[in-house]
């Protein structure tokens, strides 16, 4: 029911009409990740079997579980990675705040709880590093998932979260929440008025290298025909499905697909910020 969940499904749809088989989404949630990771590394690498799942999760198993399932970096070939879309810290209406200066001023002399989806999301180290930059009173709360976190943010048990524009839309429609910064990429004309963190003069690692993006991954071995006609599919679907132009318009993506020498640098770029900055803060999930 998640982001991850819905853009793999519209993949799913037109992979099945352009293969001609059926593709079957496995959901299997836990160990931040660890469980369909390591499912996927050990089946046959046939293109029979592929892992759908946010990158950075894959980045910091090492540093956030003691023993590791399986290497993804060896276990794992990266076929294709999409964008999350646009992400949004936003805050419950009834914090006495407007923008994001008055939200750091009222963090100073407050303890302030901004959920948080997953253990060592990029969100999550934000969070940390903002309150050390900031000098606030920023605590995480930990949530299994985007959707019990935002139902919380929109009722008014947290004081903050971050999350897609699908996800934060209806409560922004509604007026339940407010948002203050746009924290994946350049600002966008669907929330006029609401800065990026460069904006803002929030500089550092976290807050410039960490991208936060769907990736498909194929077990170490699947031949390199295989990976590069799922990849070229990948590509395809951006303008040959009705279903995933839809998905990408919800959630505001406009970033093409990234594969090939592209889809080597985003992994040569980022998993090794989200590792050093996962180890550098001590988070761990065991």
């Amino acid at each position: 029911g998640g982001a991850v969940d819905a853009i793999v499904r519209g993949f799913g749809e037109y992979f099945s009409a352009m293969l001609g088989v059926p593709v079957v989404i496995d959901n299997r949630p836990g160990g931040i990740g660890m469980i369909a990771a390591e499912a996927v590394a050990r089946s046959a690498p046939d293109g029979y079997t592929f892992l759908f799942t946010l990158h950075s999760q894959l980045a910091q198993a090492p540093a956030l579980l003691k023993k590791p399932p399986i290497d993804p970096l060896k276990d794992l070939v990266p076929v294709s990675a999409v964008s999350s879309g646009l992400g949004i810290f936003a805050v419950k209406k009834d914090l006495p705040v407007k923008n994001f200066a008055e939200f750091v001023a009222y963090a100073k002399k407050n303890p302030t709880f901004l959920g948080n989806y997953a253990i060592g999301s990029a969100w999550h180290i934000q969070i940390l590093e903002l309150a050390k930059l900031t000098g606030t009173k920023l605590q995480a709360v930990p949530y299994k998932g985007t959707g019990p976190m935002l139902l919380d943010l929109m009722g008014g048990q947290i004081d903050g979260a971050a999350g897609s524009l699908v996800g934060m839309n209806p409560g922004i429609q509604s007026g339940t929440i407010r948002p203050l910064v746009i924290i994946s990429r350049e600002r966008t004309d669907r929330l006029p008025g609401v800065p990026t963190w460069a904006e803002l003069g929030i500089k550092g690692p976290a807050f410039e290298h960490l991208i936060e993006m769907s990736m498909f991954l194929a077990p170490a071995g699947t031949p390199g025909p295989i990976i590069e006609r799922i990849a070229q599919l990948t590509v395809d679907s951006v303008t040959k499905s009705d279903k995933v132009k839809a998905l990408r318009e919800q959630f505001a993506v406009e970033e093409a697909p990234a594969t090939g020498a592209a889809l080597q640098k985003l992994v040569a770029d980022t998993w090794p910020t989200f590792l050093n900055l996962t180890q550098g803060l001590g988070l761990t999930a065991n």
